[in-house]
Formats: structure tokens, sequence, C-alpha cells
């Protein structure tokens, strides 16, 4: 945690008052989270940076500051843990199939039918959606984005775009039948 402080030089500014307040609860939050010290200290410097770079875009009317900093230090933190697994599942994965002779590891043409089916069904209903939840869907499961950059990437609120996300979901589900999931 001292590596920390030397790493992170925000002068005289108030956001160091704010560093001084609030990097060892917020580290020892992260640490919780990531399970590495050395991946926790990046990821407080990045949330205190991100204070620094965007303080004149807080709003005291949104609320109070300690819980957003929580919250974003939180997210970050669970960023990087999604980020690790996906790591591990992609090696596992290759790992896996390079074992297997090609001929096991293929699929079975019934497996093969049936996906192409349920996957013209998936895009036949997605493109019955309107059009701002269609695009919010694709963006945060086809291209992996968290719904907070969702909203960025569409220009609306993260409210706005959860509600896209959770309505047409629930449209898909409910027009595509329990069995199919």
């Amino acid at each position: 945690m001292d590596q920390l402080q030397d790493k992170v030089a925000f002068d005289d500014s108030p956001v160091a008052v704010l560093y001084d307040r609030y990097a060892r609860p917020v580290y020892s939050l992260v640490l919780r989270i990531a399970q590495q010290p050395a991946s926790a200290e990046e990821i407080v410097q990045d949330v205190f940076l991100q204070l620094w770079r965007n303080a004149k875009r807080y709003q005291a009317a949104r609320g109070p500051l300690e819980p957003w900093l929580f919250t974003v230090a939180r997210n970050r933190a669970l960023d990087f843990l999604r980020l690790k697994r996906e790591k591990q599942r992609r090696r596992e994965d290759s790992d896996d199939f390079s074992i297997l002779p090609s001929a096991v590891a293929g699929p079975h043409p019934e497996d093969a039918l049936d996906q192409a089916r349920r996957g013209e069904q998936v895009r036949s209903r997605m493109a019955s959606l309107p059009e701002p939840q269609r695009r919010a869907i694709e963006l945060a499961f086809f291209e992996g984005m968290t719904h907070y950059e969702v909203a960025a990437t569409m220009g609306e609120p993260l409210g706005t775009v959860k509600s896209w996300i959770r309505g047409g979901l629930k449209h898909l589900r409910e027009s595509l039948g329990e069995g199919f999931a």
C-alpha cells in the first residue's frame, strides 16, 4: 500500500486530500475482491486517477462522493476478476482442444443443426426488438461491454440502458419460450 502512495502524484489538489482519507479503505475493499495486493494497488490507482481526471464531472446533487468512490472501486475490482476468469477460461478451452483428436472434438451433426436453428430464432427475435433495446443487448452481450460502457457508447443514461436490456431480454425469453435456454 505504501508503494501505491509513491505511484500516485496528485500534487496539492483536493483529490490528494480525498486520497489520504479514502485510499486505505478503498484498497481494503479492492483487495478483498481481487485477492492480489499488486492488482489491488493498480485498481486503487486507476480509481483515484479517474477521480482526478473527472473531478469536474462529479455532481454532489446526485449523491455523496464516498458511496460513488466505493462503487467505482468495486466495479473495477469485479471487472479485473471477470477479465482474469475469461483469460483462464480461454486458456482452458485452448488446452482442452489441443489434447483431443479433431474427430472427438467436433460437434455432432444434430447438435450443429439444432444450434443453427436456435441461432436463427434468436436473430429473428432480436430483429423484432426496438432499435435501442436491440443495440444495447448487442453491445452488452455480443461485444462484451458493461452496462456503463453501453450507456457511454449510446449516449444514454445508465438507468435507461439497463431498462432497455432488461426489457429486451424479458421479451426474448418470453418469445423464445422457457425450454430454449
